[in-house]
């Protein structure tokens, strides 16, 4: 079996890329923009090209001949420069361009080329940097150092940023486990959003699946490899968020970047040959294809290998596991678990897509972690006012409805959170009552409209004393909540101390003030209340993995509580008491005071 992407070795360099369907294809080699072509050679669904020499450093890309027949997934056109889907580092960030889509316009002045690859000696092997329970910090490398005023300029905004003393010092502060990085991988922006002066803040609109985006990354593999180390040497792992569920290729009105013009084969069709659009993004990668999978494994293989990444989150997870349905034992997992890179690894699902049966929370393999969307949404409405507490119980223990019984051989898989890059920030969560999506240029019709969130009374922000102290209580009552819980918590990053983002609930094309952090203005107060509640839950870790068997649930006057305790309207009280032996402070939550206090740290009250 040939290897996919280029390989130097043995005194030349390999070219191989798949293509099933073509009837020529060629090497286009880039010196400036002087491109040179060498025909490449069949050898069954592969297509290859052999050339003297260490090329490493060198701009390459492919052109492809075949038929051109959209409706039947044909959409070979030489005059389209085409992304090596194996590529590892681009010359350019990729650029949004009505020629991408139309037939036998040239697009080699538009098109990153990809840069061969140095060869590189792999990292050696060593376990996750990673505990459960413990704290997962979610961060958009951009938005998180562009206003950091101890970064220097220079550094601001790219991966780099993240190895500097004053963000580890944060980090470190924060007792932080693991950094789940948000798109690292190189993307382009959605056809609707340059006309409206706008660009993909996010990244979640990868084109080449490990290829590291220029403007992010500038130093390549090299650049993340380093900031990897860095962070490694001072405690705190490194996940990246993946998107494998679909490329920014998009819809049949989309270009022609990578692997459409290479093997459309690969995006999912149904059976009269339209693309299935189960991640709202207008194409759906098919993990039914064994050749999606081995882009897959071997995505994750190269950043365990050679950047030394902990683990991975996946973006629209059920599309892996989708054939066309969704199949909890579908071969990805199988194949993840068997491979030796990989199997010690952490992975995390977003467990849900738009498909059919798309909701999948609780259903992914027994040793991945899983966001779960229901824990924010029961822990915001209990703080609303508006949930019960049976259900926060339930969350709070490890919402074992969902993920069954836990113990010392079956740990909580849930990743319990309160707000993330999606939907409104902590802060938005307790100032606003609806979304403010008006400079998304859709009318604030983007976003989610249920966000059980509330305004205290103001919507946006308030000078008004009493509001500003509710909202500072609510924000300390949510984020105790949050420190107390069972399973493993994430903080999406500047939510420790108040980020907003104007009420916007939907910020992924505010690559500007709205979306970045900011530093100087940040609650200084609640930052320390989240330090000394994760050092709390950092030095009791093991105590607090789960809730203690044999403990009980407590009413207001010491007593057990009953059927009728759990089920009475308006009842904000809730106490766990640990058995005897056990640690000794539990847990009380008092609504009507804003009121947590825990092992896991601080208490506060709204006097």
């Amino acid at each position: 079996m040939t290897r996919p992407g280029v390989t130097v070795e043995g005194g030349q360099t390999s070219f191989t890329v798949r293509s099933p369907r073509a009837r020529a294809l060629w090497l286009c080699l880039f010196e400036g923009e002087v491109e040179t072509r060498h025909a490449m050679a069949r050898q069954a669904d592969d297509w290859t090209c052999e050339l003297p020499g260490d090329l490493a450093g060198l701009r390459y890309a492919y052109r492809a001949e075949g038929e051109w027949a959209p409706t039947d997934g044909l959409w070979f056109d030489p005059a389209k420069l085409l992304v090596d889907p194996y590529a590892r580092e681009l010359d350019r960030r990729f650029i949004q361009h009505p020629r991408l889509a139309r037939f036998g316009e040239d697009t080699a002045d538009i098109v990153p080329r990809a840069i061969v690859p140095a060869r590189q000696a792999p990292l050696p092997p060593e376990p996750p940097h990673f505990a459960r329970g413990a704290l997962i910090y979610e961060l958009n490398v951009r938005a998180f150092t562009m206003l950091h005023p101890d970064v220097p300029e220079a550094l601001r905004g790219t991966v780099a940023a993240l190895a500097h003393p004053a963000v580890l010092a944060h980090l470190k502060a924060l007792h932080v486990t693991a950094i789940e990085l948000m798109p690292v991988i190189a993307w382009i922006d959605e056809r609707h959003l340059p006309p409206l002066g706008l660009v993909n803040a996010w990244g979640y609109n990868p084109v080449a699946m490990m290829a590291l985006d220029p403007g992010l990354c500038p130093g390549g593999v090299a650049e993340l490899r380093e900031t990897v180390a860095a962070l490694h040497a001072a405690g705190i792992g490194v996940l990246l968020d993946l998107v494998f569920n679909h490329s920014g290729e998009s819809d049949v009105e989309g270009g022609v970047l990578s692997l459409r013009g290479l093997d459309d084969a690969m995006y999912a069709h149904a059976p009269d040959g339209r693309l299935i659009n189960d991640t709202g993004c207008g194409n759906t990668l098919d993990f039914a294809n064994p050749a999606v999978r081995r882009l897959a494994l071997d995505t994750m293989r190269h950043f365990v290998a050679n950047c030394g990444i902990d683990g991975f989150r996946f973006d629209l997870a059920p599309v892996m596991a989708r054939g066309p349905g969704f199949d909890p034992a579908a071969p990805i997992f199988d194949e993840i678990a068997a491979d030796p890179l990989l199997a010690d690894r952490i992975f995390i699902a977003e467990p849900w897509d738009i498909g059919p049966g798309g909701y999948q929370l609780g259903k992914f393999p027994a040793n991945w972690l899983e966001w779960n969307d229901r824990f924010r949404d029961d822990v915001r409405r209990f703080w609303r006012g508006d949930g019960g507490i049976g259900i926060l119980a339930t969350r709070l223990a490890g919402s074992t409805d969902i993920f069954g019984p836990q113990g010392p051989e079956a740990p909580c898989r849930s990743v319990n959170f309160l707000a993330a890059h999606d939907g409104f920030t902590l802060a938005d969560t307790v100032a606003y009552q609806d979304r403010h999506n008006q400079a998304n240029g859709e009318d604030n019709r983007d976003g989610h409209g249920e966000n059980f969130s509330w305004n205290n009374g103001v919507e946006g922000p308030s000078d008004d004393p009493a509001v500003v102290a509710r909202r500072s209580a609510d924000l300390k009552a949510l984020l105790g909540t949050l420190f107390a819980s069972t399973g493993t918590i994430m903080l999406t990053a500047g939510d420790e101390f108040g980020r907003t983002q104007q009420g916007n609930n939907n910020a992924y094309c505010q690559d500007n003030p709205i979306g970045w952090i900011d530093w100087v203005g940040r609650d200084e107060a609640l930052a320390a209340y989240v330090a000394e509640l994760s050092s709390m839950r950092a030095s009791r870790l093991g105590e607090y993995v789960r809730f203690p068997e044999g403990g009980n649930w407590l009413t207001r006057e010491g007593h057990a509580m009953s059927i009728e305790d759990w089920e009475r309207p308006n009842n904000g009280w809730l106490c766990f008491v640990p058995k005897a032996g056990e640690a000794p402070a539990g847990l009380v939550i008092d609504r009507s005071v804003r009121h947590v206090t825990s092992n896991a740290g601080c208490s506060f009250r709204r006097d």
